[in-house]
């Protein structure tokens, strides 16, 4: 499991800052004071990857959200994961959000499915369809049933998850990362009171989506 507290770069983004930092450094002692795109670079690589800790609302009916981002949708759709219909919340992530995935409740993972498929932009209604796609369907602490979904987007081409079925999650864990923009579909019971609304920019764990 990946819990708090953890180095405030992703690990996942180590490889890749090493590479852009070593390439800026050849490159300023080869090109000089042309070399200023390669720190350019390796600085967009330092905040993509970055992961810093975040403080975890106490209250047992709130769901928190599992990404950072700006809300595209509030509606009531089906969940083609655990077969329902449900309310459907998606958080739309840029290259300049913090892109580590985090759990919305405490609960026990149910399912866990991985589907193949397009990159087309994550800002769009079809990519909860079409995209490539990692979903998570868990038992909330309360006995209901909440699905939270990554997808990839138009420069995203890794879908990280490092849980598995039977695993109990705690709320704001860690749970995977996506490079590149993407976004996260989440879906909650009929019932769920959505406390966000479309063009809300919100922060992943410190941003209560909706309350059981």
């Amino acid at each position: 499991m990946n819990k708090y507290p953890h180095p405030l770069i992703a690990r996942e983004g180590w490889p890749f800052l090493g590479i852009a930092l070593v390439a800026a450094l050849v490159a300023s002692s080869v090109l000089g004071g042309w070399s200023w795109p390669f720190w350019v670079i390796a600085v967009f690589v330092l905040q993509f990857f970055r992961d810093p800790p975040r403080s975890i609302p106490l209250d047992p009916k709130a769901v928190l959200s599992p990404a950072d981002g700006r809300i595209v949708v509030v509606e009531k759709a089906h969940d083609p994961y655990a077969d329902r219909e449900a309310l459907k919340i998606s958080v739309f992530m840029n290259v300049f959000n913090v892109h580590s995935n985090r759990s919305p409740v405490d609960g026990k993972i149910e399912k866990i499915e991985y589907f193949p498929g397009k990159f087309v932009n994550a800002d769009l209604d079809k990519a909860s369809t079409e995209n490539e796609r990692n979903a998570v369907v868990m038992t909330a602490a309360n006995g209901q049933t909440i699905t939270f979904v990554q997808v990839a987007g138009l420069i995203a081409r890794r879908i990280l998850c490092y849980v598995n079925v039977g695993d109990t999650l705690a709320r704001g864990q860690r749970y995977g990362f996506i490079r590149f923009g993407s976004r996260v579909d989440v879906y909650l019971p009929l019932s769920a009171r959505p406390l966000v609304v479309v063009g809300d920019k919100v922060s992943a764990t410190e941003t209560v989506l909706a309350e059981f």
